[in-house]
Order: C-alpha cells, then sequence, then structure tokens
C-alpha cells in the first residue's frame, strides 16, 4: 500500500479520515502516539504510522486509535510476520468512524469480553477482530468453549 495524498484517496477513505478527525479519535491517537514517544509519518489510504510506541498498554503487536496505527516495532517489522496488519488495522479505522470516536473502546470491550467468555481468547469471537480479518492482524481462530451442563437434543 503506497502513501496517497488526500485528493488522490477514494471517497470512501477521504470520508472515514474526515470522520475520524471530526469525532476526535484521530486527533487522540496522534496525542497517544506522541505520549508513547512514537515517530511518526505518513502511511498508506490516509493512516499516519506511529512507529516505537514506548508503554506496555495495550498489548499485542500494533493497535489503531482513529486514522493512527501504533506499533512498539516497526511496521515493516509488523508486515515480515503479517503481509496485510496494514489492511487490517485501516478497517479498525473505519470501525472508529462508524463507531462515531470514543464509542468504540466500550464497544470493542465487549466484544472482547464476549470472545474471552466464549473461546478464553480475546480476539477470536470479537466482532471488530473478525471483521478486520484475525489472520490479517496475526490472530487465530479457537473453537467455542463448550458449555457446562448443556444438552444436547439426544441427552434429553
Amino acid at each position: 500500500m503506497a502513501t496517497v495524498r488526500f485528493s488522490s484517496a477514494p471517497p470512501a477513505v477521504r470520508l472515514r479520515h474526515v470522520l475520524n478527525w471530526i469525532n476526535l479519535s484521530t486527533p487522540l491517537g496522534l496525542a497517544v502516539a506522541r505520549a508513547g514517544g512514537t515517530r511518526r509519518r505518513p502511511g498508506p489510504m490516509l493512516l499516519t504510522l506511529a512507529e516505537g510506541y514506548r508503554w506496555p498498554f495495550p498489548t499485542g503487536g500494533a493497535f489503531t486509535v482513529g486514522d493512527v496505527v501504533i506499533t512498539r516495532s516497526t511496521i515493516g517489522r509488523l508486515q515480515q510476520r503479517h503481509p496485510r496488519v496494514l489492511r487490517h488495522e485501516e478497517i479498525h479505522s473505519r470501525q472508529w468512524a462508524y463507531c462515531l470516536g470514543l464509542l468504540f473502546l466500550p464497544l470493542y470491550g465487549l466484544a472482547m469480553a464476549w470472545s474471552w467468555i466464549r473461546t478464553g481468547d480475546r480476539a477470536a469471537r470479537c466482532f471488530f477482530e473478525r471483521q478486520a480479518g484475525l489472520a490479517d492482524g496475526g490472530y487465530q481462530d479457537v473453537p467455542l468453549r463448550s458449555r457446562r451442563g448443556s444438552r444436547t437434543a439426544h441427552d434429553a
């Protein structure tokens, strides 16, 4: 994915970008990246890439706040392990837009808790991670936990 200018970006990308500025998620992402001591540079699809994040939370190879993709490592190293990671993170950027910014955080937290309850894994059944592509983000699909005490039709 090559870096694009606003004027040459597809209309849907421009809309997402504008919405994430209006809903304040991109300014929040830039503040988190700055506070975390990152080096920032323009990326593809009007994303900002922030590398060298120094804080221990959140965990994971990368996370996105608005249109800002933040990693402790470098995007190049992430792409060596997961070539489609920027596609995955760009979808998270869209999610920030359609969740109206900060509303994304509690919704993501609930989806992650649901996944943990159902599988013992925070991402496997998280709606947002599945929509972004589990494998693209370096996650694995995990089977559902069996329900204790549940009965099937032939048990009754």
